[in-house]
């Protein structure tokens, strides 16, 4: 798989420009390689070593360039994909034209899925944030991993009732919940997510979000976003810059998440 490139501060290393190749280009992709990527998707946990061979041999290894469309709404929901390494937004457009992201995916995460497995075009539009692998197979042979391993069923409809449980959370938020406690619960979330495996006291947690890309998931403006985003960075919580933001102090943003701050 290709090195992740920083999408982080200028303070900090010189970003690496990720080279631009044909979109969703195959690639060779070592069995262990694929094993360990496997390994970290939740929704198969518990299987044996030779049942993730089986499904490994079934995916097929693909790379993106930075911006590069993994799967587009609307489309027909014919594959299904496991990030492996890289970020990826994903993206729905409103009743106003208005794209607003509603993810962010990181390695170990679905894409298109799990909700695919059940409908026929994709909901979302993903596009990747830095070069980008993943492993794909089409919907028919996920339907059948479906059927040999009911486990995997079962997960998917947990993951799908949490996805929704999620999706009424952040409505309800958006309703009564006041904009900084919204933005620094979205940057947590993502943090958190992003950050997993890291030791405290390491590196920022970064993320490649801009000030709109935070108002679409909050609900807001960027105008709004952009003064909390500030008054953040002036306490020390978070840095920030063109299309990045970085989690300094997570226990302080949680406390603002929280509103206690």
């Amino acid at each position: 798989m290709p090195p992740l490139p920083r999408t982080g501060p200028p303070t900090a290393a010189r970003r690496r420009v990720p080279l631009r190749t044909t979109c969703a280009q195959p690639h060779p992709c070592p069995l262990p390689v694929r094993l360990s990527v496997l390994s970290r998707v939740p929704l198969f946990a518990g299987l044996t070593r030779g049942q993730l061979v089986a499904i490994g041999h079934r995916m097929e290894s693909l790379s993106w360039a930075r911006d590069d469309v993994l799967c587009r709404a609307g489309e027909p929901a014919d594959h299904l994909y496991v990030m492996a390494t890289g970020r990826a937004k994903a993206t729905r457009t409103t009743t106003t034209g208005q794209d607003v992201v509603v993810d962010l995916l990181v390695p170990g995460d679905l894409v298109g899925g799990p909700r695919a497995a059940g409908q026929t075009t994709y909901g979302e539009t993903v596009r990747a944030l830095t070069t980008t692998c993943a492993l794909r197979i089409d919907v028919a042979h996920f339907r059948a991993l479906l059927t040999q391993h009911p486990a995997l069923a079962l997960r998917v409809g947990d993951q799908t009732a949490a996805l929704l449980a999620q999706e009424r959370r952040d409505l309800d938020a958006q309703a009564t919940t006041p904009l900084a406690p919204r933005v620094a619960g979205t940057l947590l979330r993502l943090a958190d997510r992003c950050g997993q495996g890291r030791a405290p006291g390491a590196t920022p947690v970064e993320l490649p979000l801009s000030r709109a890309d935070l108002a679409g998931m909050t609900g807001s403006t960027p105008e709004a976003v952009s003064r909390v985003v500030s008054r953040l960075r002036a306490a020390g919580v978070i840095d920030a810059g063109r299309g990045w933001t970085a989690v300094l102090d997570r226990d302080r943003l949680a406390a603002v998440a929280a509103g206690d701050e």
